[in-house]
């Protein structure tokens, strides 16, 4: 488990991205993408210098489901399940990804794998389609899944 930011450092990351013209949304991007999910020590922070609420903050960051409060798995498979990949057997090949990784789809981690239902990667002529650590992956079969899969577990393994 991660160890919560100290004030100090939740108020220097907050400081790096909140630069003039900022928006609430590009701040909690530049966040995530630096820290891999928003600290939910960045809060009132981003609250005080945005003059927002904490709650408003707060909101964007769990309504949002791109926005992570906790480190991702050092997996993490988004599986599109919109209409055109449902279409071309993502169900299906849902079930094959739980069974190989031995996880469900939207129940959090486990052993350092997390698979998450999205809902359009913007690849509908290529569906199934899939990211596996945020690269995209067109026409998955079963078969290239478990391809793609053991390499990342092997990619994580050595920089674990």
């Amino acid at each position: 488990m991660t160890q919560p930011l100290s004030a100090a450092a939740a108020e220097e990351l907050v400081r790096r991205h909140a630069v003039q013209g900022a928006t609430l949304m590009t701040i909690l991007h530049a966040i995530q993408d630096e820290t891999g999910f928003v600290p939910p020590e960045v809060v009132q922070p981003l609250a005080r210098v945005l003059t927002l609420s904490r709650a408003e903050v707060h909101g964007t960051i769990t309504y949002y489901h791109h926005f992570r409060s906790a480190p991702p798995a050092r997996i993490t498979v988004q599986l599109c399940r919109a209409e055109a990949c449902r279409s071309m057997g993502t169900e299906a090949l849902k079930d094959h990804i739980e069974g190989h990784t031995g996880c469900r789809f939207d129940s959090g981690h486990a052993e350092d794998t997390e698979l998450e239902s999205v809902y359009c990667l913007g690849q509908c002529a290529l569906s199934p389609s899939m990211t596996i650590n945020g690269e995209i992956h067109a026409k998955v079969t079963p078969q290239k899944f478990d391809r793609l899969y053991d390499a990342a577990k092997d990619k994580s393994e050595v920089t674990a």
